[in-house]
C-alpha cells in the first residue's frame, strides 16, 4: 500500500506503507491512514521528526559502530566491505523538506491511502 501526501505548498510525496508509519508515528505519537497536519501545528510536527530522527541517527552510529568492530578482526577473506544500508533519516529527508515548505507557505499536509 502507498500513502500519498499532498499540500497546496508542494507535489505530493508518496511512500511506501512501512515507512510512511513510521514517520507518521514519529511525528504525530500514532499513524492514521488518513489526516491532515494543519499549519498552525506544522512547527511542533517538525520539531518531533527532527527529534525522533536525531534519537534514531544516534542508535544507527552505536550500531554500525558495533558492526565495525566485530567484523574488523576477521581473518576471512570472503568478509568483504559491508554494504551500507540506507539510513532511516535519508528516507525521511522528503518528508522533513514538505513540512518545512508547508510551513513556509503557511499550507496544510494531508494524507490518504
Amino acid at each position: 500500500m502507498l500513502f500519498k501526501f499532498k499540500s497546496k505548498a508542494t507535489s505530493d510525496l508518496i511512500m511506501l506503507e512501512p515507512d510512511a508509519r513510521v514517520l507518521l508515528k514519529m511525528m504525530l505519537g500514532d499513524d492514521p491512514v488518513k489526516g491532515i497536519v494543519l499549519a498552525k501545528d506544522l512547527p511542533a510536527t517538525i520539531a518531533k521528526l527532527e527529534s525522533a530522527l536525531a534519537q534514531e541517527s544516534a542508535h544507527d552510529a552505536l550500531a554500525k559502530d558495533r558492526v565495525q568492530e566485530t567484523t574488523s578482526g576477521s581473518d576471512n577473506p570472503d568478509d568483504g566491505p559491508l554494504v551500507e544500508a540506507v539510513l532511516f533519516s535519508q528516507r525521511a529527508a522528503p518528508m522533513l523538506q514538505t513540512l518545512k515548505r508547508c510551513m513556509a507557505e503557511n499550507a496544510d499536509l494531508v494524507w490518504g491511502v
